[in-house]
């Protein structure tokens, strides 16, 4: 009796010490999204850095590969914007002018005949563009501007544009030794699992996130490619657009195919027939061919999951619980998957 009344209070423990973790994480969400981010940070140049360091003599440490990199990235980035960052700000200038124009073709193609099933949903969104959002002209193109100024007002904010990369360079630096000592802090008897769920993690996020910004690289280049050929209008700016939308699992890449569709069909472009069986095309390519060859298996999740773990990822951390929701999600799997193994293997 006394073992049951031992083993209870235990697990009546571990359940509070779950729940005050829990809350805990959850008041300081923010501050462990920087963390999260600079170690995903660090793991994309992982591979780069450790390729760098190979190259130099032996007697230099490793923080002239860290400073290489470093420099080398800054100059990659200077680069980009340069390069893409003034054909997108054009492209967006001259959209916002152009959505007038692009109103009243919504309009127009709402007023055509079509199906009689239709009628209502077509009335009600004309009602929309016409009397529920007399501002929708004026207010909807800023609107990028507006999210795009909180965005920047967020990350300057926090400080993140100068705090990821300096804890990304700690992590880089002192993560073996910082690994080893928290390891070293359990007793022998747990360090065995936490050592294997540590190999574990290192593996998952270090391919999960070289495999997403390659995909969002993968993405913005076929896009480009693709609507550079067919004269598409904003074609830089959208697959731009595009490419940041891959970050967000699943509803990143919807929302992207009904923002192209839906200006391919309102700019007096058309061949959005053609677009759609690109866009199409290329997530079935994605999704079915280059994702598992880049993914690792220990991030598939089945997709109900994966929507769940969106919605609440937004719910809880907005945009950037919905990135990390994928990662979160995965890490509790390979969390689950080991401890149970150190249990049966125990019993």
């Amino acid at each position: 009796m006394l073992g049951l009344d031992t083993r209870a209070a235990r697990a009546a423990w571990t359940v509070f010490l779950v729940a005050l973790a829990l809350g805990v994480a959850y008041l300081l969400r923010r501050v462990l999204l920087v963390f999260v981010l600079a170690i995903l940070f660090a793991y994309l140049l992982s591979p780069v850095v450790n390729l760098v360091d190979r190259f130099l003599p032996r007697r230099r440490s490793r923080n002239w590969a860290l400073a290489g990199v470093y420099v080398a990235l800054i100059a990659v980035l200077v680069l980009l914007g340069a390069a893409v960052g003034a054909e997108v700000g054009r492209e967006a200038a001259n959209l916002e002018k152009g959505f007038p124009d692009l109103l009243k073709k919504m309009e127009q193609a709402l007023e055509a005949p079509g199906p009689p099933w239709l009628d209502p949903a077509k009335r009600h969104l004309l009602e929309l563009l016409r009397g529920g959002a007399p501002d929708l002209t004026r207010e909807a193109l800023p609107l990028l501007e507006k999210a795009t100024a909180h965005v920047v007002a967020v990350l300057s904010g926090a400080l993140l544009v100068v705090l990821i990369p300096i804890l990304a360079f700690f992590f880089l630096k002192d993560g073996a030794g910082l690994r080893a000592a928290a390891l070293g802090m359990v007793s022998p008897k747990q360090r065995a699992m936490l050592e294997d769920i540590s190999a574990d993690l290192h593996r998952l996020l270090g391919q999960f996130i070289r495999a997403l910004v390659l995909l969002a690289l993968a993405t913005l280049a076929a896009y480009g490619v693709f609507f550079a050929l067919i004269g598409m209008p904003y074609g830089v700016l959208l697959a731009s657009v595009a490419a940041a939308l891959e970050f967000i699992p699943m509803v990143g890449p919807a929302a992207a195919v009904v923002l192209i569709a839906l200006v391919a069909a309102f700019s007096g472009f058309g061949h959005v027939l053609v677009i759609l069986a690109f866009l199409a095309s290329y997530r079935v390519f994605q999704d079915y061919i280059l994702n598992p060859r880049l993914m690792s298996a220990g991030a598939a999740l089945h997709p109900l999951l994966v929507i769940f773990g969106v919605l609440a990822g937004e719910e809880i951390a907005g945009i950037p619980g919905m990135f990390l929701s994928v990662p979160v999600l995965a890490t509790l799997r390979v969390i689950w998957v080991r401890a149970r193994k150190s249990t049966v293997t125990a019993g």
